[in-house]
């Protein structure tokens, strides 16, 4: 195994150096050819670094959202804002990718503190990070032991998983490559077959690089790839993560997931969203209520710069799609598992 190893990664980092406090995030764009860091230090940085995916999994960028609180309480202290500024600096964070209730939650629980002082900001950010990698090791477990049972084959599971759901994006550890890890520690997990994930390629780049790392068998597929794999028997389940889940089970993750979860029923074999509770919006009744988030056209038009579309073409660039939840098998959480298409909802409360 690596020294870099994944399960040891922090995605997300707050530092204080002569230079001042700083979050420190690995660049994601810069995986897998470099391991590097972006040290942010406004709301101006932090922001681009969300819309760019530097920092991007929905509980990672919880986390950012987090300790962004801090970041704003610091420059605003450094450039004298008063506190209409900084709530509209908080707010701009809160914001800056309105799929992910994770963002939008973490942000919300942090801000309330900003009278308080900079201790306590950054109390409550560290709780965010501490109780997401605690959540990412309990679901691994109680995912692994659904599987088991699930599936029932006395080898290992050969499993297939969608974007990347690692350490990279979350506090450590994971939620569904969590499941995954912890499949692979008990000597039961054959082979995963990891979608590359356009446009971004998040799977081919990230989930592949943490996979590499921890020496576990696998291969990166095309996306349109993925039904053909489930329907020939290929894989004995699907297990991917979730930016939001409303109360019906209904599951947004990244664009191309419900393609899966179809492949998936028809083929019956098990397709399962791990995810913390914190993902689970229980203010959203169903998937109608779930924003999309549209990206740049230049992001499916082009390839490294370089137009692939003709020029009359315009893009279309969903970063998410909508898993109806009588197509999910199981969500994981650090609560046990709930069987959301028998119809075990709420998952919290």
């Amino acid at each position: 195994m690596s020294n870099s190893s994944s399960q040891d990664l922090r995605a997300v980092l707050w530092t204080a150096s002569a230079d001042g406090p700083a979050l420190s995030l690995i660049d994601q764009t810069a995986l897998p050819h470099a391991l590097a860091r972006v040290e942010v230090r406004t709301v101006d940085e932090l922001v681009d670094a969300i819309v760019r995916l530097v920092v991007r999994g929905a509980p990672a960028i919880g986390a950012a959202g987090a300790y962004g609180v801090a970041l704003a309480l610091v420059q605003g202290e450094r450039e004298g804002w008063n506190r209409a500024r900084l709530d509209a600096e908080v707010a701009r964070i809160r914001a800056a990718r309105p799929t992910a209730v994770n963002l939008m939650a973490s942000v919300d629980r942090v801000a309330p503190r900003v009278d308080e002082g900079l201790d306590a900001v950054l109390a409550e950010a560290h709780a965010v990070v501490d109780e997401d990698l605690k959540a990412n090791h309990a679901m691994g477990a109680y995912g692994a032991d659904w599987l088991l049972a699930r599936v029932g084959v006395d080898r290992p599971l050969r499993v297939l998983t969608h974007c990347n759901t690692g350490a990279l994006a979350t506090a450590g550890w994971g939620t569904a490559l969590g499941v995954i890890r912890e499949l692979h520690r008990r000597g039961r997990l054959e082979t995963v077959y990891a979608d590359e994930t356009r446009p971004l390629l998040q799977g081919a780049r990230l989930t592949a690089w943490e996979l590499a790392q921890e020496g576990i068998p696998h291969f990166v597929q095309a996306d349109s790839a993925a039904a053909g794999t489930i329907l020939r028997g290929e894989v004995d389940a699907a297990v991917v993560g979730a930016d939001r889940i409303a109360a019906n089970g209904d599951t947004a993750n990244k664009v191309g997931t419900v393609g899966i979860a179809l492949a998936c029923a028809y083929a019956r074999i098990p397709f399962v969203v791990a995810a913390p509770t914190t993902t689970v919006d229980l203010a959203t009744a169903s998937g109608d209520g779930i924003r999309i988030e549209l990206r740049g056209e230049d992001e499916v038009l082009s390839w490294a710069g370089v137009r692939t579309a003709p020029a009359a073409s315009r893009g279309h660039n969903p970063a998410f799609d909508v898993t109806p939840g009588e197509l999910v098998s199981a969500l994981v959480t650090e609560r046990g598992v709930r069987e959301v298409s028998a119809g075990e909802m709420p998952v919290v409360g």
